[in-house]
């Protein structure tokens, strides 16, 4: 294979992750035994063999495709012929062909790495970017974050916009159209005898939709739970009205315990206050407390739900699927964030998941800060 095509098949596979599709580990190693298999004479059998060792989830496969027309656009016409990529520069071509071959390019030796970098005539040069420090710690997991991550990310947390839109309520007040508002009607013709001068109107009051957290802190939710109770105590900080639960065996509230200005304090004051803190998990109890108890209190304004679990359960999952289809019903949107879901390779086939998953409305990852990026953007789109 071409010096200049094995670099392009390396930038591609970097280039797909930073469109945002995970690659498996392993897959650049696969794509270059997979196109020595069937060779490169033909776009739709390098298209389809890159797409199978290069990715692990169906849901990215048109995404792939787009990338893919872009990014190996210069495809020849007759067969026998080679694809013409993206041009790579030739330093850049000595580097990763030192990094995937593991032999040192040196100057002068003759070999594809010293070409000129205008080897390939007619190509469009085209500025890649490879590599941001920024961009590597945004998708760093937060089990593997260190001290000084976890202080960065208290700041990034606090630029981001948390806005689950607005709602319609039972209120009304003055506005123009509508109905007539009957009580200033009167109130404003009565120094005209009753006869009608003005007639004024009345609109629905509009309001910010509340925000629900339903946090698990069970022990298998240990390596992600500090970081998720900051970016629970980040969206409680706001002004908008938001109840944040935490559950293992049982539901605490702890909506008081948040509102301490400082995060540091405030996750001390909820480690004080719950008793089964790194026990097991029994979603569907905590629910169906959730819901017996707090449910009239906290879903009467049509809340956005926001439920952080890993789905392990140690219930019965007949109750934790009557029990999630209580609480759609009750609120405006249900939003189930999963760590596990950003990781390679994984499906929702433990038996909790299985049961609540037909429940949700969303089901996204929460395993770094671009999946809370993500989250951002997906409620402050969301409808009123």
């Amino acid at each position: 294979m071409p010096d200049h095509l094995l670099a392009n098949l390396v930038l591609f596979a970097r280039t797909l992750k930073g469109a945002g599709i995970p690659v498996r580990g392993g897959g650049v190693a696969d794509a270059l035994r997979a196109l020595d298999a069937i060779g490169v004479t033909r776009r739709r059998d390098v298209h389809d063999a890159l797409r199978a060792v290069l990715l692990f989830r169906h849901e990215d496969f048109s995404a792939f495709d787009e990338v893919f027309d872009r990014f190996w656009r210069a495809w020849p016409e007759h067969p026998g012929a080679l694809p013409r990529p993206m041009q790579v520069p030739a330093r850049l071509r000595s580097t990763v062909r030192t990094l995937v071959s593991g032999e040192s390019s040196r100057a002068g030796d003759g070999g594809p790495s010293d070409a000129p970098v205008d080897d390939l005539a007619g190509d469009t040069r085209v500025a890649v970017r490879t590599y941001s420090a920024d961009q590597v710690w945004r998708r760093k997991d937060f089990s593997a974050f260190t001290p000084d991550d976890i202080e960065r990310a208290k700041a990034a947390l606090a630029r981001l916009t948390w806005n689950p839109g607005m709602r319609v309520t039972r209120r009304w007040m003055p506005g123009t159209g509508g109905p007539a508002d009957l009580r200033r009607l009167l109130r404003a013709n009565w120094k005209h005898g009753g006869e009608i001068v003005t007639i004024p109107y009345r609109r629905r009051r509009i309001a910010p939709r509340p925000l629900i957290l339903m946090c698990d802190v069970s022990g298998s939710m240990d390596p992600y739970t500090r970081m998720l109770l900051l970016f629970a105590h980040a969206i409680a900080g706001g002004t908008r009205r938001v109840d944040v639960f935490v559950f293992s065996t049982r539901l605490t509230r702890v909506t008081r315990e948040f509102e301490a200005p400082d995060v540091d304090a405030a996750l001390k004051n909820v480690a004080g206050v719950v008793g089964d803190w790194s026990g097991g998990t029994r979603i569907g109890e905590a629910i169906r407390t959730f819901n017996v108890k707090w449910g009239r209190r906290v879903l009467a304004r049509g809340p956005v739900v926001l439920l952080i679990s890993d789905g392990w359960d140690l219930g019965e999952p007949a109750l934790l699927a009557r029990e999630m289809a209580r609480l759609q019903r009750s609120v405006s949107r249900l939003i189930w964030l999963n760590p596990l879901l950003g990781l390679p390779g994984y499906e929702p086939l433990t038996r909790g998941m299985q049961a609540a998953l037909p429940f949700v409305d969303d089901f996204l990852p929460v395993h770094n800060m671009a999946s809370l990026d993500a989250l951002a953007r997906h409620l402050n789109t969301l409808s009123n």
